[in-house]
């Protein structure tokens, strides 16, 4: 099978620190290769893949502000769009833009929906609703307007993971230091349970940084590490008691979620959007629905068996999983386009 996937070009996949489409982008394209499947990553310049990659754009615009987004990614897209009838499948991974194209061309087109940015956005995945295969990452964020062929769940390569069955005693926050990722509500569930903090993640929202987690920070009680690579990653998930998820919008997937109980490391996280598909509560983690409910729940975190943590990521969420799953849907695909066209 001739696969085309289309990362974004915000960073490089795999990404050397942040990106998380990018880096569910080359798990499967990866996993992938290594089925013998004959993949084409289009992605930027300084990508790394066992498969081909095609670029235009030679790094990541959030990495080189010399570049302009919106003129290199027209020029990244378009230049898959022109070699569409070199493939059986393409892969969309670049939110709603590349669906503008997809009119012009007979290759049949998978667009995985990372998540909405906001209602906005909708119109364009309506109108090419039917046209293209919409898969979800998540049941909770499906949109009740559109069509989709299945829910994949990202999955993750167990290599990069390390199992710890004993922490450290501090507590995790992982992700965007932002209102939605709850960074503040980490620090206020922490401080009430006289625990140390360690945040990791980019700073996306600098004034929330500056009003609501540096006043905080002492490098002794709470620590921001920063954006942390792949190697500080699998150091800081596995030794913490527990990430701490407390987050204030439907989030549609949640990488760090499982990255962390990969490592053996239980999750507390607010009851919202695909947290219940990720988290069996009492076996893997915690949903709870406030920074109180939190703070009890970290007194009952040594409840959870570590090794649970491990088994369920194992059984669910790992890449061979998330491949298999968008094999099945590309054959689906192809199948039907067969028999349409012997008239069946």
């Amino acid at each position: 099978m001739r696969i085309a996937m289309l990362s974004p070009i915000a960073w490089r996949t795999p990404p050397r620190h942040y990106g998380p489409w990018e880096n569910v982008v080359s798990l499967i394209t990866e996993e992938l290769v290594s089925r013998g499947h004959d993949v084409t990553l289009f992605a930027t310049g300084d990508s790394e893949t066992k498969g081909k990659l095609h670029a235009v754009c030679a790094r990541g615009y959030e990495e080189d502000p010399s570049i302009e987004p919106k003129v290199w990614e027209c020029l990244h897209i378009s230049e898959l769009f022109e070699h569409a009838e070199e493939f059986d499948i393409i892969h969309n991974n670049f939110d709603f833009l590349p669906l503008t194209y997809t009119g012009l061309i007979t290759t049949p087109v998978v667009s995985t929906i990372h998540g909405f940015s906001s209602a906005d956005i909708l119109p364009v995945y309506k109108k090419y609703n039917g046209k293209v295969f919409y898969v979800s990452i998540s049941d909770a964020d499906r949109s009740p307007e559109l069509d989709y062929i299945k829910t994949i769940h990202h999955g993750l390569d167990l290599n990069q993971f390390d199992f710890r069955p004993e922490p450290d005693d501090y507590l995790l926050f992982f992700g965007r230091i932002h209102h939605d990722k709850g960074a503040r509500e980490a620090v206020e569930i922490a401080k009430a349970c006289n625990k140390n903090l360690i945040l990791a993640g980019i700073i996306q929202d600098d004034p929330y940084y500056q009003q609501y987690v540096e006043p905080h920070i002492d490098d002794k009680n709470v620590i921001y590490a920063g954006s942390v690579g792949p190697v500080d990653r699998n150091q800081l998930l596995g030794k913490a008691t527990a990430l701490l998820h407390p987050i204030n919008f439907n989030e549609p997937f949640g990488l760090s979620v499982i990255e962390a109980m990969a490592c053996g490391t239980p999750v507390i996280a607010f009851d919202k959007g695909s947290m219940p598909e990720l988290i069996e509560n009492g076996k893997n983690g915690f949903l709870v629905k406030t920074v109180n409910e939190a703070v009890d729940a970290v007194a009952q975190i040594g409840e959870i068996e570590r090794a649970n943590c491990r088994r369920h990521i194992e059984q669910h969420f790992t890449a061979s999983h998330m491949a298999a799953k968008y094999i099945q849907v590309y054959e689906t695909i192809l199948e039907k386009r067969t028999k349409d066209k012997q008239g069946h």
